[in-house]
């Protein structure tokens, strides 16, 4: 199997979630062995690699810094990336952030399918886990194992609300699983943490179009929903955004219970730390 990339170079433009500014991003093709990259116009164009060694923060989303220039929210279009199965692209953004969109993966996801995705030289490879890698955080656990092919399994529980409540999911990766049954799951938050999240200044482009928003046992604009149990495959979404900074798709199953991005990043790192958790190896 070859290596892919962009057909053809793609631009959108929205608002930033944390910082709530407009961005323009535009997803342009690259060569053989480059990855993801992204980087920043209005920071002399500087490069950050998508890879799980450039994240420096998590407490709101994946952060990846090179030097004192971020680029943070990257997890819905990493998963968009992984679902598609892209390895090389070059994002270039005007702003500290890809803009939301819809909140989802779904809408990165239309655009890497309407720029087209075409085969380049160079051999695809994959990260395949041959041991069993947890960690732990509080009561949150990720565990990776060994698997044949790419599987998430999720356990959220929101007992203090029955907007939520507890939800479990499995999916195995695939293109067509991905884009209907993950993708189109909104990001979502509690009505009572906006004021926080202001007072830090975060969440300035969060709206009732692209976040699920609860308010004690209730989701105000419940007619945005996608799905019942919407919020655990948003959950995967996520992990499958960010298990994308491996550098190489990731063969195992990942195993969660109320992790977030911290744990896992924490299980990227854990993984990669002892060379005899996996293998690389050809996809064909």
């Amino acid at each position: 199997m070859t290596r892919r990339t962009l057909a053809r170079e793609i631009e959108a433009d929205g608002t930033a979630l944390h910082a709530g500014k407009p961005v323009h991003m535009t997803l342009s093709p690259a060569n053989a062995g480059v990855g993801v990259v992204f980087r920043r116009a209005d920071r002399d164009y500087a490069m950050i690699p998508a890879r799980y060694d450039a994240v420096v923060e998590t407490n709101l989303g994946t952060v990846i810094s090179n030097g004192d220039v971020k680029v943070g929210v990257i997890e819905h279009l990493m998963a968009a990336v992984a679902g598609i199965g892209i390895d090389d692209m070059i994002v270039t953004l005007d702003g500290p952030e890809p803009p939301i969109l819809d909140g989802d993966a779904l809408s990165y996801y239309a655009l890497l399918e309407k720029a087209g995705v075409k085969d380049q030289d160079g051999w695809k490879k994959a990260v395949k886990v041959v041991k069993p890698v947890e960690v732990t955080a509080r009561d949150a656990r990720i565990r990776l194992l060994p698997s044949d092919r790419p599987e998430y399994a999720y356990d959220l529980d929101y007992s203090n609300t029955k907007a939520i409540g507890k939800q479990s999911y499995t999916m195995t990766l695939t293109r067509e699983d991905f884009a209907r049954e993950i993708a189109p799951a909104r990001t979502f938050g509690f009505v009572h943490e906006l004021d926080y999240l202001k007072s830090i200044d975060r969440g300035h482009g969060a709206s009732l179009e692209n976040t699920l928003a609860i308010q004690g046992d209730e989701v105000l604009n419940k007619d945005l929903m996608r799905f019942p149990d919407e919020f655990v495959r948003h959950k995967i979404l996520d992990a499958i955004g960010d298990m994308a900074l491996a550098g190489a798709p990731l063969i195992a199953r990942f195993e969660g219970v109320k992790s977030g991005h911290a744990t896992n990043n924490a299980v990227l790192r854990a993984l990669f730390a002892d060379p005899a958790n996996y293998v690389t190896i050809d996809l064909g």
